[in-house]
C-alpha cells in the first residue's frame, strides 16, 4: 500500500511535467483561495447525496455515477499521455479500447487487482490535474479543511465509515484493496461494518483514494508553481515536491501503526499533516526564505 501511495504521486509528477500544461488547468485563477471552499462544499453535498441514495436502496444509481466518472477519468489519463506520443486518432482509439476493457472488468469481475489498477490510474490523473490547477495557498487551505472534515466524519458523525461500507459492498473503485493473504477474493469480501462488529482478523486492508489524492495535490502543486532554479544540479521545485512526498510518506507510516491495531482511522490528518510539514521544511531548506511560494 505504501508503494502504491508513493508511485501514484511520483506518476502524477511525471504526468504533470510531461503531458499537462496551463491549457489543462481546471480554474482560471489558480491562486483563488475560495476554490477549495467551494470544492469542500461540493464534497459534502455529493457525499450526503450518495449516502441518501444508498439508504433508499438505489445502489444501481450510485454504480452508474461512479463507474461513469471512473471511465471518464481513466480515458482522460490514458489519452493525455498518448496524444503527444502517437497523435490524436491512435491515442483516441487506444484510450477508448483500454477504458472499455477496464470498465468491463469493473462491472463483470471487480476483483481487487482490477479495482487497484483503476484506482492507480485515477489517482495519477486527478492528482496531476488538480496539482497544476491550484497554487500553494489554495492547496494548503484544502488540505487543512479536508483533514478536519475527515477526522469529524470518521470519529464524530462516522458517516465516512457508512460510505466506505456502502461502496465496498458495490465493489466500486474508490478504495485501494491490499490482500493480507494469498488467495483473497474481493468478490467474497464481507461488508466492512459486519467485519468490524465481528472483531475477527481482516483479510485485506483498505485505503480510500482520497487519502492518496489529497496530499498528492500539494506535491504536484509545489512542482508546478515554485521556481525551478538548480540546487545541486536538481531543480528546486522538484526537491520541494519530493520533500512534500517524503513528509506524506512519513505520515502514512505513522497512520499504518494505528491502522494495524484494527480500528478505522481518519487518514488525512496524518497524511495531510505530513505533506504540509514536509513542504514547509523542504521549502525553507531549498529556497532559504519564508514566503512558501504563496502569492497574496
Amino acid at each position: 500500500m505504501g508503494l502504491i501511495f508513493t508511485l501514484s504521486q511520483l506518476g502524477a509528477i511525471f504526468v504533470a511535467s510531461s503531458f499537462l500544461g496551463p491549457e489543462d488547468q481546471l480554474f482560471p485563477d489558480p491562486d483563488d483561495p475560495v476554490i477549495p471552499i467551494l470544492y469542500i462544499l461540493a464534497i459534502l453535498a455529493f457525499t450526503f447525496a450518495i449516502l441518501y441514495i444508498i439508504k433508499k436502496k438505489r445502489e444501481n444509481i450510485v454504480r452508474v455515477i461512479f463507474l461513469g466518472a471512473v471511465a471518464y477519468t481513466i480515458f482522460f489519463v490514458i489519452w493525455i499521455m498518448l496524444i503527444s506520443l502517437a497523435g490524436p486518432y491512435p491515442a483516441l482509439a487506444v484510450s477508448a479500447a483500454l477504458t472499455v476493457v477496464i470498465t468491463y472488468y469493473l462491472v463483470k469481475k471487480p476483483e481487487w487487482y482490477v479495482i487497484d489498477a483503476a484506482g492507480i490510474l485515477m489517482s495519477i490523473g486527478i492528482i496531476g490535474i488538480f496539482g497544476i490547477s491550484l497554487s500553494i495557498l489554495p492547496v494548503l487551505v484544502l488540505l487543512v479543511a479536508l483533514a478536519i472534515y475527515d477526522a469529524i466524519s470518521v470519529y464524530g458523525t462516522k458517516h465516512m465509515i457508512a460510505l466506505a461500507d456502502g461502496v465496498t459492498n458495490m465493489r466500486l473503485p474508490i478504495l485501494l484493496v491490499i490482500p493480507k493473504k494469498r488467495g483473497y477474493s474481493y468478490l467474497e469480501q464481507k461488508p466492512l461494518k459486519e467485519q468490524l462488529d465481528e472483531g475477527g482478523e481482516r483479510e485485506a486492508m483498505f485505503m480510500g483514494l482520497g487519502d492518496i489524492i489529497i496530499p498528492g495535490v500539494l506535491v504536484v502543486s509545489a512542482f508546478s508553481f515554485l521556481g525551478d532554479e538548480l540546487v545541486g544540479g536538481v531543480s528546486s521545485n522538484l526537491l520541494v515536491a519530493l520533500g512534500t512526498l517524503l513528509g506524506s510518506v512519513l505520515g502514512f507510516a505513522l497512520l499504518m501503526r494505528f491502522v494495524l491495531r484494527g480500528n478505522p482511522q481518519a487518514g488525512l490528518p496524518l497524511l495531510n499533516g505530513g505533506a504540509i510539514a514536509g513542504f514547509l521544511v523542504a521549502y525553507v531548506l531549498v529556497y532559504q526564505e519564508l514566503s512558501f511560494g504563496i502569492a497574496i
